[in-house]
């Protein structure tokens, strides 16, 4: 075995290729910055052309090497056209990240079919055929070395929350054990699944940890919000070296909210 002798051997991504779904904001855009910095080539998906195209720029304006490629992976068709698209542009996959994602809150009395579709679309049909449709490249680049498949689940898929987005958070229970599921199979091809479940990350998507930090902080042990460097680090760590022999597991990124005492 080949001995380690800095920092960008076990955390580096020099060489790689990456494809992040959600890649034009929130947590999907600070991991996307994060691997384009560490030497990844990236390419960055998400459902508004405008935007994706934007924070592609963006990365690369940084000195990164940034890619936009449109789409929107919530029907399987979606997701087919996205790995096409890729397809067109490269042969290997070393790092595919799903965390594209939608949520819908309303009482349980009210709660509407559409919520349920477009949630359970987006949060658990898309990663497994997303991940499908590309795991020609993604077999191509193990290779080589581990490719990874990072899935963004939630610390909702981990304990009951209080807000009433009932197919958010049983579509990222369900997406924590495909992600046991799909690692357990995939490892014998040198394909490392695992999920990161964030906490409060101010976005779009968690609004109140943006817009109402104060209303949240007493709920987080850490007493504070998670920062951009909080979840790069995590997804580094998955998607380079130091990820290598983790398998079907979720890396919980929250500041000490799962285990706090009730």
């Amino acid at each position: 075995m080949s001995v380690l002798t800095s920092l960008s051997d076990l955390f580096g991504l020099y060489g790689r290729v990456a494809l992040i779904t959600g890649g034009s904001r929130g947590i999907g855009l600070m991991i996307a910055k994060a691997f384009a910095r560490h030497g990844a080539r990236v390419y960055i998906s998400s459902r508004k052309a405008d935007a994706c195209h934007q924070a592609a720029r963006d990365i690369t304006e940084e000195g990164g090497v940034c890619h936009a490629l449109p789409q929107d992976v919530s029907s399987v068709e979606g997701s087919r056209a996205l790995a096409q698209a890729f397809l067109e542009r490269e042969e290997k996959l070393d790092i595919l990240v799903n965390n594209a994602g939608a949520a819908w809150g309303a009482s349980l009395d009210s709660f509407p079919e559409e919520g349920w579709d477009k949630v359970l679309n987006l949060n658990l049909r898309s990663p497994f055929f997303l991940t499908q449709a590309l795991l020609t490249p993604l077999r191509a680049a193990a290779d080589e070395r581990p490719a990874k498949v990072i899935n963004i689940a939630s610390i909702d898929g981990l304990r009951v929350s209080v807000n009433d987005t009932y197919s958010y958070q049983a579509s990222k229970a369900a997406l924590i054990h495909l992600t046991r599921k799909m690692g357990s199979r995939l490892i014998a091809e040198n394909i490392c699944v695992n999920a990161i479940a964030p906490g409060a990350f101010a976005s779009e998507m968690n609004r109140a940890a943006r817009d109402d930090v104060e209303a949240v902080l007493p709920m987080i042990p850490a007493r504070r919000i998670g920062s951009d460097e909080d979840i790069q680090a995590a997804a580094l760590y998955l998607a380079a070296r130091s990820g290598d022999y983790l398998v079907g597991s979720t890396l919980v990124v929250d500041g000490g909210v799962t285990t706090a005492a009730s």
